[in-house]
């Protein structure tokens, strides 16, 4: 779990990073690094099962509305037949964005998830 959590701090920190030139980093850049802090966390064994719970619930209300926006998930499957989203690095089109968006969440709450799990079982012991 040391080497999962230590992976996903650094590649929520450059997530993090990158999102500078995205249309809304106010947005992007504290989400990525909520995960990558309470990765951090828990690499030094410190866990805080509620505030995984926390970015669960907020992430997936977060993603649920990115399925159903326009140019959302959902759009991006009927209308423009799953085109593809990581042909290059520039969403050159707003379905692609939204999609790549969702996909971070998916991410970031599964992430999360692994780590609430262990938690519970490292705390009961």
């Amino acid at each position: 779990m040391k080497i999962f959590n230590i992976f996903f701090c650094v590649v929520f920190i450059v997530f993090a990073a990158l999102q500078y030139n995205d249309p809304d980093p106010y947005v992007w850049m504290p989400i990525y690094l909520y995960t990558a802090a309470l990765c951090w966390l828990a690499y030094r064994n410190k866990f805080f099962p509620g505030a995984y719970l926390t970015g669960v619930a907020v992430y997936a209300v977060y993603a649920l509305y990115k399925v159903f926006d326009t140019n959302g998930l959902i759009d991006w499957i009927t209308k423009h037949h799953a085109q593809d989203i990581a042909n290059t690095m520039k969403a050159e089109t707003p379905w692609v964005e939204e999609t790549r968006e969702f996909f971070g969440l998916v991410i970031l709450i599964v992430v999360l998830l692994i780590d609430y799990v262990y938690a519970r079982r490292k705390i009961k012991k």
